[in-house]
């Protein structure tokens, strides 16, 4: 069940990356408080043995850092100032 879950997180996250990537010359600006719910409401779905990272960056609102986790790509991210590992 997680899975479709992640799926569905990783959806939403691209879809807030690409709104934002338009923000520079959207006119009107697109509205992200949908996609933030959206997101909070899947982040609260997510099993308890979710893998402890992606829950940190979700919590913490690095929803870039979650996207690349959930696309693989977790080697990517930096360490924040939270020294989160």
């Amino acid at each position: 069940m997680s899975v479709s879950i992640e799926k569905n997180l990783l959806e939403v996250l691209i879809e807030l990356d690409s709104a934002v990537k338009t923000m520079p010359s959207a006119n009107p600006k697109p509205n992200l408080l949908p996609l933030f719910s959206r997101i909070d409401e899947l982040t609260r779905q997510l099993p308890r043995d979710t893998d402890p990272a992606l829950l940190h960056y979700l919590h913490k609102k690095s929803y870039e850092k979650a996207r690349l986790y959930l696309q693989g790509y977790d080697a990517e991210n930096q360490a924040g100032n939270c020294r989160h590992v």
